[in-house]
């Protein structure tokens, strides 16, 4: 999801399409929300990790 965020990040930036731009920010920041609550211990979507 991390990934996803920042191609869309950077392809909304490149070619100046203000959707793509907030969508990536957006799947960044879940991302990293999930990923940090994977690495302190917490069950995220029933797993207990999050990759």
């Amino acid at each position: 999801m991390i990934a996803l965020g920042l191609i869309l990040l950077v392809i909304g930036l490149l070619a100046g399409i203000s959707i793509l731009t907030t969508i990536g920010v957006a799947l960044l920041v879940i991302g990293a929300v999930l990923w940090v609550l994977g690495t302190a211990g917490h069950a995220v979507g029933g797993r207990k990790h999050y990759w």
